[in-house]
């Protein structure tokens, strides 16, 4: 790795810097215009980049977004005459770490690079502890090095430190609880507690009784009173999932607690006092619920101060594999299996499938064909990924456990999961044609989309 990358179209100028850094003993690339610099950033990793804002054939703002590109962690110190101080302002803004004025004061600029390079040095052996504290002590462990995941765990990182609320966004399967407890552990919040509730796996008449408690007598059958999981949170982190199923007395209370870390349990007329940090997630697009009126974009503002969007598997392939192996000597160790192994031909089979179930469906695959495999060596046939040519296995789409009764509810909820999510498409999002469509009022479409827990997100 080189210290500094130097972007400078005047040679004087650029040689000098030069000859001040590395009399500094800091290893220096240069570079004279944008396309230099590119290659440069792409081809070699800097702690630094030092550059002017006025380059021939572009910009400073097109090497900082090369760099930022290249690696989000290198430290970006601009140029700028007197006049164009805007632009040095508009720089930081864009993920800068400072800039200086010409005529260059090189002990200014020694002083701006060493401190850069030190956050750098600073930020990387901050990650490697981290790592070795999960390693030692069993935190959760996040696999993943495609660039889309490590950018996402790169956000990750910066937002444990602050105490902003965190909102991740992706589809289902794609592990925001798995990382909500990572942001946890990488906090100055580590040492409390992490509570979640799913907001959608909870009656909406039992989820206020869930967060925030009952007195005692407060309705029939409340015979003392019950601490809700806001307040268990306190000091630590309350992970709200699925938080687009919030009600809007709900989203109301939330909203009070988001602002004032305040509520009251149910039945309750005292005011309680928390000191939690608020993590949410959802597998749906709230912009769109804020459009729809079924969210308050008072409580979207709030909750989404530090958005991290968590990619889905399709879009992270080369991690497929990866993740596979992680789980297959996972689960060969907890059942006595070691040494089982995946053949070539399974390996490609699952590095081509979709992955409509993100991690989640790929951990389930490899734990049933671990239990299906007989021998030595895992064949596309224990994945069932598919039965045959003709299509997927019903069973693998379909739980056909339980009575025929429950099995018909199950295929029917599916059937019109399915139509509406057809009906969606076709009509591009009009709510209105969907509704026509399929023979239903504009109020029951809302109740089946929701009853069904429909996802509607673009994918």
């Amino acid at each position: 790795m080189t210290d500094v990358l130097i972007v400078e179209d005047k040679d004087s100028l650029r040689t000098m810097l030069r000859k001040t850094l590395e009399a500094r003993n800091l290893s220096v690339e240069e570079a004279a215009d944008v396309y230099a610099a590119r290659r440069l950033i792409q081809s070699v990793r800097f702690l630094a980049v030092l550059t002017d804002l006025r380059l021939p054939a572009g910009s400073g703002f097109d090497v900082l977004q090369a760099a930022r590109e290249a690696d989000p962690q290198t430290e970006v110190v601009v140029m700028t005459a007197f006049g164009t101080i805007e632009d040095a302002v508009r720089a930081i803004k864009e993920g800068a770490a400072d800039f200086l004025t010409k005529p260059v004061d090189t002990d200014h600029l020694l002083l701006l690079l060493e401190r850069a390079i030190d956050r750098r040095r600073l930020r990387t052996e901050l990650v490697l502890l981290q790592e070795d504290y999960q390693r030692r002590f069993g935190l959760p462990r996040v696999v993943g090095e495609d660039a889309a995941f490590r950018e996402c765990m790169l956000a990750v990182q910066r937002a444990a430190s602050a105490e902003a609320t965190v909102l991740l966004t992706g589809e289902s399967g794609t592990g925001k609880e798995l990382l909500a407890r990572s942001l946890h552990q990488l906090s100055p919040r580590a040492r409390g507690p992490f509570v979640a509730i799913n907001c959608a796996a909870i009656p909406e008449n039992l989820l206020e009784n869930e967060l925030f408690g009952h007195e005692k007598g407060a309705f029939t059958g409340a015979g003392a009173r019950k601490i809700g999981k806001a307040e268990m949170a306190h000091r630590g982190t309350l992970f709200l999932d699925e938080v687009a199923d919030l009600t809007s007395p709900l989203q109301a209370k939330i909203l009070r607690l988001v602002q004032e870390r305040q509520f009251e349990r149910v039945g309750g007329v005292r005011t309680i006092s928390v000191d939690v940090r608020i993590v949410t997630a959802t597998n749906r697009d709230l912009r769109q619920a804020v459009s729809d009126k079924a969210f308050r974009e008072d409580l979207f503002f709030r909750l989404s101060v530090f958005p991290i969007e968590i990619p889905p598997l399709r879009r992270r392939r080369g991690d497929i594999l990866l993740l596979a192996d992680v789980f297959l000597e996972r689960f060969t160790r907890e059942m006595g299996r070691r040494g089982l192994r995946l053949s070539d031909s399974a390996r490609q089979a699952l590095s081509e499938h979709s992955w409509p179930g993100n991690v989640r469906e790929l951990q389930n695959c490899l734990e049933r064909a671990v239990i299906l495999c007989d021998g030595d060596m895992i064949d596309p046939k224990h994945l069932r990924l598919c039965e045959d040519s003709n299509g997927p296995r019903l069973s693998d789409v379909l739980d056909l456990s339980g009575t025929l009764r429950e099995v018909a509810q199950r295929a029917a909820a599916l059937a019109e999961r399915e139509a509406v999510r057809l009906a969606w498409h076709d009509a591009h999002g009009d709510r209105r044609t969907v509704a026509q469509r399929l023979g239903l009022s504009l109020s029951a479409l809302d109740r089946r989309v929701k009853a069904l827990r429909i996802d509607l997100t673009p994918s």
